[in-house]
């Protein structure tokens, strides 16, 4: 992901974070099973999921104790 996807995925509300990480959550699912199966042809992209997926959960925590700060 990179700077620009980061700001706007900040600008977003707690909602569709979530659904944006359930999403990247299915991809990575998908990903793990063709490389199980051994039809992964881009083996990057599941570090590029997994980072994005650590991307997002850091925003929506970071959220979480701006509103608790409160």
């Amino acid at each position: 992901m990179k700077a620009r996807e980061l700001q706007e995925l900040r600008a977003n509300d707690p909602q569709d974070l979530k659904l944006k990480l359930n999403e990247l959550k299915a991809e990575l699912f998908n990903l793990r099973f063709q490389l199980a199966t051994g039809q992964l042809e881009n083996p990057i992209r599941i570090r590029e999921v997994k980072k994005s997926i650590a991307q997002i959960k850091t925003i929506i925590r970071e959220e979480e104790i701006r509103a608790f700060a409160q």
